[in-house]
């Protein structure tokens, strides 16, 4: 497992990066919610894993907008995107790429694949095979792919969000643990409050708002608040508190499987991420209290005996996140 994205910050953030963070996820957060009726703090968290260099992963019924909120985010930012329609015949180069042999130069050539793009839209991911699934391993964890001995580098900012049905299981393929545990949040979507399908039909009846959606920041602009977030300080209590949150997942009796180093790092990142949307400097137990469960639920496999008392992970580690002493300052 590569951490190496993970580097201490050499510095707090100034200000001024901080109230850009704070402009700019606050335009991307407007714009979103225009066009996402009702689920202000879905679409944060989606903000709060994009700055965070973090993947999303969608996980609802169908119908309640899961793509909607992939293609919005992508909208919403001037860069590369590229969507992969998962299917049971998409095959590993199909989305990593492939080397093919250009009689002119009489040499092979690399055409990229749907996976070079700045944001990468998959919808129903769980539809294509474990094979084609596993192409999505190294890019997603590495921000690189290797074909043929080569490795290619992945642009940057690089997010994927995948979407998935969890109730129709007729030709789907369960995403494995070791892709699950590259997906910094899953969100799911709910269904909309009667007020909120409400200004739906009055905004969607017409037309698609997406066809008004205009970007509020491209590539570059993502890039520079990604460094912003990277120096978020955060203090020994904090690591320990992420620490302690992980450790009682996997002590828990009801968790077979408990949540992975990979999961603290990106609950690190996740509340920078979030404290920096705050205009905050500095990472608060709150920012961690309030990121955990949906970076943590996905992650884990409960016990027999959880599952046969219907328990759901979300709800398990939210009790777990109140149960863990916050530590002291120091």
């Amino acid at each position: 497992m590569t951490l190496s994205r993970e580097s201490a910050p050499s510095a707090q953030a100034p200000s001024t990066d901080l109230e850009h963070v704070v402009s700019v996820g606050g335009a991307l957060a407007d714009a979103m919610n225009a066009v996402i009726e009702g689920k202000p703090d879905v679409v944060r968290t989606a903000i709060t894993a994009l700055l965070a260099e973090g993947h999303l992963l969608i996980e609802d019924v169908p119908g309640v907008g899961k793509t909607m909120l992939a293609k919005t985010l992508a909208r919403s930012i001037d860069a590369s995107v590229r969507r992969v329609q998962f299917t049971p015949d998409l095959l590993p180069s199909d989305i990593t790429g492939v080397s093919i042999y250009n009689q002119e130069e009489r040499e092979f050539e690399f055409r990229p694949g749907a996976v070079f793009a700045n944001v990468v839209v998959g919808d129903e991911i769980n539809r294509a095979s474990p094979k084609a699934q596993s192409a999505l391993l190294e890019c997603m964890e590495e921000a690189q792919v290797t074909v043929d001995g080569h490795t290619y580098p992945l642009p940057h900012p690089f997010i994927i969000m995948a979407t998935q049905n969890p109730v129709e299981m007729e030709g789907t393929y369960p995403l494995p643990e070791a892709q699950r545990d590259r997906f910094m949040a899953r969100l799911s979507m709910g269904y909309p409050t009667a007020a909120a399908e409400v200004a739906m039909l009055d905004h969607h009846g017409a037309s698609s708002p997406l066809d008004h959606l205009r970007p509020v920041t491209d590539a570059e602009g993502i890039s520079r608040l990604i460094r912003a977030v990277r120096t978020v300080h955060a203090s020994p209590a904090v690591r320990q508190y992420i620490v302690d949150i992980a450790a009682a997942t996997r002590a828990s009796s009801l968790i077979r499987l408990g949540a992975s180093p990979r999961a603290t790092l990106h609950l690190l990142r996740a509340g920078r991420s979030r404290a920096a949307l705050d205009g905050r400097d500095h990472v608060l137990p709150d920012d961690i209290q309030a990121i955990a469960p949906v970076v943590l639920a996905h992650r884990l496999l409960l016990s027999s005996e959880a599952q046969l008392a219907r328990r759901e992970p979300l709800d398990i580690v939210t009790e777990l996140v109140h149960r863990t002493r916050v530590p002291a300052a120091r």
